[in-house]
């Protein structure tokens, strides 16, 4: 080859290299084919509209815009893929990504998460949220790790009160003969079963037609899931009861986080957080709605309770809590709540 070809050639190469150099900084591909997005898949058991909901699908959004699109979240709500309990299961195993679950089905594999529902420990969910937020969810993490589940945001699922299809309750009396519907939850169910009520665990999901049939008298809820759900239509009677604070801690699953690389992590949690308070946010307007909505409602019946009388009835909850193997963890909740 002449020395004029082999500078033709050196040109040619220098120049290819350049555009291709430049193709990269603008983001162009440089190469044919590129990777196909992490794709995650993110289910929930909300109504349309519950704030859960809207989170999630924001969530979604947040994560696509954040890795310009390299990682895509597709939301399954309204318990597309089962109850809680087959989601958590899906979690473990790898086959679901992310879980908005809830505390009691969520405390079967996390004892601990179910004292965050002592009775009457919070006073509103702002207060709550900063709590689990802080150290006490930092001491829960390693118990989140051991079974394959990564913690990535507490969302508020709510100050939560008590309907019934038969009568207002106003004291702990106004329980006994009851039949209440509670999550899969401990600490729920020694709240009523202190106060004298019959519990019965029966997925959210087949709650509205167990209250229609009257296979159970009455639930709680927040005011938000009762909305959503349209419980209210089948049980006339809201005792504002705030006789707990519930979370919906956000999981994902630690093979799916595995997937991510530290900056991706980074972001997933950086949507997370705007998510969660997209979701407290609209949770506090909702509520407020909500009891203005069904105060004017002439087919619901809201009532005030004797808050005094309920927190006295249950104080022996926190006695029994103490008493189990992380008793410890229980005291010093207790003790960052004065209660």
């Amino acid at each position: 080859m002449s020395k004029e070809a082999i500078n033709l050639s050196r040109r040619a190469l220098l120049r290819n290299t350049a555009v291709l150099g430049a193709a990269s900084l603008f983001g162009a591909p440089a190469i044919v084919g590129a990777a196909s997005p992490i794709r995650i898949t993110f289910g929930h058991g909300a109504a349309p509209g519950n704030p859960r909901s809207v989170a999630a699908e924001k969530f979604a959004e947040l994560v696509k815009a954040k890795s310009n699109g390299a990682i895509e979240v597709t939301v399954a709500g309204a318990a597309q893929l089962g109850d809680d309990a087959a989601m958590l299961t899906s979690l473990r195993t790898g086959s679901l990504g992310i879980s908005a679950n809830s505390q009691g089905t969520t405390s079967s594999v996390v004892p601990e998460l179910a004292a965050l529902g002592m009775p009457f420990l919070f006073a509103d969910s702002a207060s709550a949220v900063k709590v689990v937020s802080g150290r006490i969810g930092d001491q829960l993490r390693p118990k989140f790790d051991a079974i394959g589940l990564v913690p990535i945001g507490w969302w508020d699922n709510g100050i939560r009160h008590i309907t019934n299809s038969k009568r207002p309750i106003r004291a702990p009396d106004d329980l006994k003969g009851l039949k209440i519907r509670t999550p899969a939850d401990p600490s729920t169910i020694d709240i009523f079963q202190s106060l004298g009520a019959a519990t019965a665990q029966i997925a959210f999901a087949e709650l509205y037609v167990a209250l229609q049939q009257g296979v159970v008298d009455g639930q709680e809820n927040p005011l938000t899931n009762i909305a959503s759900s349209k419980l209210y239509e089948v049980n006339k009677y809201i005792s504002l009861s705030a006789h707990k604070w519930e979370s919906t801690p956000v999981l994902m699953s630690k093979i799916a986080w595995g997937r991510l690389n530290k900056q991706q992590q980074q972001l997933v949690m950086e949507a997370m957080a705007e998510a969660t308070a997209l979701q407290i946010s609209l949770s506090s307007e909702a509520n407020t709605k909500l009891l203005a909505d069904f105060k004017g409602n002439p087919a619901v019946a809201v009532n005030e309770v004797d808050r005094a009388a309920f927190q006295k009835q249950t104080a022996s909850v926190f006695d029994k809590w103490e008493q189990k193997e992380f008793g410890a963890f229980v005291k010093a909740l207790r003790a960052t709540m004065g209660a």
